[in-house]
Parts: structure tokens; C-alpha cells; sequence
């Protein structure tokens, strides 16, 4: 089955810098487009970044364009998100996600905490 596990988040300061990275198994990674999504304390899950298939198509929330980059490598399976110039409102848990045969599939999140 579709399985989607992040990592590579933490605490970082203001201004700081973390890559997440996502590794999928369970399906044709190659085919399918990803997404990055957060969710703070209290607010809903948002979108943050978007990537096609083939990572030739990147689209961003207007809140992180200039400070994220959303890539994959298809042969290692795995999507990725740097976060440059974090904000304290940057603070959430981020999860990748993307749907399989109609399926909406998540992985586990990873806390990402700005703060100094």
C-alpha cells in the first residue's frame, strides 16, 4: 500500500534554514504529483507547495514563494522541501501528500518549530 514517511524537521531559529524530505513506497512514484501541506495550532491544513510528475511544474502558496523549493528525485522515490528565511509563522506540522487512484494519501507529518 501507499506509504509516505517525513523527516528532516526540528527546531530551528528565525531566519534559519530545514529541508524536509519525504520517502514514498507502495506505487509508480514517478507518476504521480506531489504536494507539501501544514498545519499550524488552531488552523486548518494548507497548502504550501506543489510539484507535477515529472518535477518540471513547481507552484507555491504566496506566503512561502521566495523562501521554499519544492523538488523530487524520481529515482531515489523521495520529494523534498527547503525552507530558507524561516518565520515563526512558519511553525506547523508538515505532511506530504498526494492522491493515489482517487485516494487521498498522507504521511505522518513532521513538526517543523520556529522560534528562538
Amino acid at each position: 500500500q501507499v506509504q509516505l514517511v517525513e523527516s528532516g524537521g526540528g527546531l530551528v531559529q528565525p531566519r534559519g534554514s530545514l529541508r524536509l524530505s519525504c520517502a514514498a513506497s507502495g506505487f509508480t512514484f514517478s507518476d504521480y504529483p506531489m504536494r507539501w501541506y501544514r498545519q499550524a495550532p488552531g488552523k486548518e491544513r494548507e497548502s504550501v507547495a506543489y510539484i507535477s510528475s515529472s518535477g518540471g511544474y513547481t507552484n507555491y502558496a504566496d506566503s512561502v514563494k521566495g523562501r521554499f523549493t519544492i523538488s523530487r528525485d524520481n529515482a531515489k522515490n523521495t520529494v523534498f522541501l527547503q525552507m530558507n528565511s524561516l518565520k515563526p509563522e512558519d511553525t506547523a506540522v508538515y505532511y506530504c501528500h498526494t492522491i493515489h487512484r482517487g485516494n487521498d494519501c498522507w504521511g505522518q507529518g513532521t513538526q517543523v518549530t520556529v522560534s528562538s
